[in-house]
């Protein structure tokens, strides 16, 4: 993501000098809910971690060179203070207002004197620190505005089980891009991105093709820019798979947000400021031409190499510039750059290549992308009516996961839970537009149905989920060790990660992971 790919953040370095970026008008009213306001105990810290990311400039860092394990050990502290203040939050829902408040403000603190020490550090990115607290800021909002969804899906990290780091290559060749080359010669099948083929073709199979789905209901919006640039298709693919899956509303636990996972500070930097109150990283078209201006100004700069361009995406432009010029060999692959990138950034490169190449060579690994008729219409709704009724009266016909996910990709800037008043337009798939007239107008029997079953909706209600059998639990999408504690009444949590060989401070899980809930209510 740029900044922050499934859960990593990404910072920005001194800024470079780029052409301007067009600005585009966007005419729908935005809906978002207030934010409630900041507990006098955090209010404080919050100033100072704010005066201490303003003051952190480059020129008070004197440092000639920068110490890469220490600024990676420091943006290491993120992730655990991210889960300790939801911890904390755990607490407030469940009534317990000083322990909560105890976790959070921990968090925090935790937060600061990293973020402080950051400011001193040269090389280090303090806008880091400042956008996960503005992610705090955000989950303590859904909370209290006591939303069993958000607007936004904050997901977890996934626990990778792949051997991509241990297969860096001895040597490589530099790659050139858009210098007469197809993508397919490009992309070197080396030993990483193999390891990334390995993952995608099995456990990482139902993602991939979940992405696929999705990017095609929104190939019409994103893909303009791209062609418009000149750029693969299937990197963009490559991106979107590996960022948030087709997922709009995707918020990491960093704070990169939207479809290509933006940082907010690198994302005004393209023009995915707030219009309306809407958060334009949420908006596919704009996000994607964002995307196209941040790789070309780094494609000027990092020798028009793809794999650096990537890893400048995901860990950093200061970064990969500062390791391009301490280092003799200027490969991505190099040990003197390859060895010295976080793990994530190591991962993430051969994922993408590996994704963008599936993208273009399905066949040749027995892989195969479902047919999805792309394209939208634009219908007025006639009564009053959110987007999760309309994707139960809509039904299931023609999608093998029902269209609630991508009535929300196609209509970003509605809360999928807030009844939106007649006469509203609402994007469906081009597919859907008899459906939606047949079941979804007048009194037709869905749509009644539909509005039964929301107006039977319990904000807050705890869903135990499917798949918890005889003292065990599949991981399903958008779980964390914590949610999975509380729903299963778990007291020590410590103990639950324990029994799954789980490691403490991230508690990172994956999707289809199995869990033993010994020790739990159930």
């Amino acid at each position: 993501m740029v900044a922050g790919v499934g859960g990593v953040s990404v910072g920005v370095g001194t800024p470079l000098s780029r052409p301007p970026i067009p600005t585009w008008r966007l005419s729908r009213r935005s809906e978002v809910a207030t934010l409630p306001r900041m507990p006098r105990c955090l209010a404080p810290l919050f100033v100072v971690l704010l005066v201490l990311v303003g003051c952190a400039s480059p020129p008070l860092k004197t440092a000639a060179r920068a110490d890469e394990a220490v600024i990676n050990e420091l943006y290491g502290a993120i992730e655990p203070a991210v889960a300790r203040y939801e911890e904390g939050l755990a607490k407030l829902r469940e009534g317990d207002a000083e322990g909560g408040r105890a976790d959070m403000e921990a968090a925090v603190e935790a937060l600061l004197r990293a973020g402080s020490i950051c400011a001193d550090t040269a090389g280090c990115e303090s806008q880091r620190f400042f956008a996960a607290y503005g992610n705090l800021l955000t989950l303590r909002a859904e909370v209290l505005l006591g939303e069993q969804e958000g607007f936004v899906e904050v997901e977890p990290a996934l626990a990778s089980e792949s051997p991509i780091v241990a297969h860096l290559p001895e040597a490589g060749r530099t790659i050139q891009l858009l210098d007469g080359k197809s993508l397919s010669e490009i992309i070197e099948l080396n030993g990483p991105v193999k390891a990334a083929l390995f993952d995608w073709l099995t456990w990482m199979r139902p993602l991939l093709l979940e992405a696929w789905e999705n990017y095609q209901h929104m190939r019409h919006l994103m893909w303009p820019a791209y062609e418009e640039a000149g750029l693969p298709e299937a990197l963009l693919f490559g991106i979107l798979a590996k960022e948030s899956g087709g997922r709009v509303h995707a918020v990491s636990r960093a704070g990169a947000a939207g479809p290509l996972q933006f940082m907010p500070h690198t994302g005004r930097r393209f023009g995915l400021g707030i219009d309306q109150g809407f958060d334009l990283r949420f908006d596919p078209a704009a996000s994607a031409r964002a995307n196209v201006a941040y790789l070309n100004e780094q494609f000027a700069v990092l020798n028009r190499n793809l794999e650096l361009v990537l890893a400048a995406y995901n860990g950093g432009e200061g970064r990969v510039q500062r390791l391009l010029r301490q280092s003799r060999d200027k490969r991505f692959w190099s040990p003197e750059i390859y060895n010295r990138l976080p793990r994530e950034t190591q991962e993430y490169v051969p994922y993408v290549l590996a994704a963008a190449w599936l993208f273009m060579h399905p066949e040749a690994y027995g892989l195969e992308f479902p047919p999805v008729e792309g394209g939208q219409i634009e219908v007025t709704l006639d009564r009053s009516m959110s987007l999760s009724e309309l994707a139960i009266c809509l039904g299931q016909e023609g999608s093998r996961n029902g269209w609630f996910r991508v009535l929300r990709n196609l209509n970003p800037r509605h809360d999928p839970h807030r009844r939106l008043p007649p006469g509203t337009a609402i994007a469906l798939p081009q597919k859907l537009a008899a459906s939606y007239q047949a079941r979804c107008t007048a009194e037709a029997a869905p749509v009644l149905l539909a509005a039964e079953l929301y107006a039977a909706r319990r904000p807050g209600a705890v869903n135990p989920g499917p798949a918890a059998h005889a003292g065990t639990y599949v991981v399903q999408r958008g779980d964390s060790l914590f949610s999975i504690a509380r729903r299963f009444g778990c007291r020590d949590l410590q103990a639950l990660a324990r029994t799954n060989d789980i490691r403490a401070p991230q508690y990172l899980i994956r999707p289809g992971q199995r869990l033993s809930l010994a020790g739990c209510r159930g």
